[in-house]
């Protein structure tokens, strides 16, 4: 199968990466990630993930990312109690609707991997929009595979963030650390 794979980062990357290509799926990867703050954050991550796509032979889906900075911006202010859901949503549309426009077989997203995501939010969220896009839903629990990505991504010098990525998320971790 042809997939599109969201991916928020790099490091959670490797894990589903291998996995899909071990079933022998033809994965490209999606970085649409508007979400992160501030923005030197933002191409850090950018950066960490073109050098292990370039590494890895990972065919990339290049979309203008900042284009979905400010519409991002707009759904989230005034519902920060719900603003993973909002984010998940904002991020996994674009994903399906791409997968769906550009002829791919399925969608999957990297946010699965992580321990720190709201897991059963999210796979709802994916469930919810490969309906809407009649688009299949890859749903893989990659977080058991947390311990092995963690081993690997060190191995390779990955840089690996210390938040999610939104403002809200960044000073939550700032305010733990004080």
């Amino acid at each position: 199968m042809r997939i599109l794979l969201h991916s928020c980062c790099a490091p959670c990357l490797v894990v589903p990466l291998d996995d899909l290509r071990r079933e022998g799926n033809e994965v490209t990867a999606l970085f649409f990630n508007p979400n992160i703050h501030p923005y030197t954050e933002y191409l850090r991550r950018l950066d960490a993930f073109n050098v292990y796509t370039r590494d890895n032979d990972v065919q990339v889906l290049n979309e203008k990312e900042q284009e979905g900075l400010e519409e991002w911006l707009r759904q989230v202010v005034f519902r920060e109690s719900q603003r993973c859901g909002v984010c998940f949503n904002f991020r996994i549309d674009k994903t399906a609707r791409l997968a769906e426009a550009k002829g791919f077989d399925a969608f999957s997203t990297t946010l699965l991997y992580s321990r720190f995501q709201k897991h059963d939010l999210l796979k709802s969220i994916c469930e919810a929009t490969s309906e809407k896009y009649g688009i299949p839903f890859i749903y893989r629990d990659w977080r058991t595979g947390w311990n092995e990505g963690v081993k690997r991504y060190r191995k390779l010098g990955l840089y690996r963030q210390k938040y999610c990525g939104c403002i809200y998320s960044e000073k939550e971790r700032a305010v733990k650390i004080l």
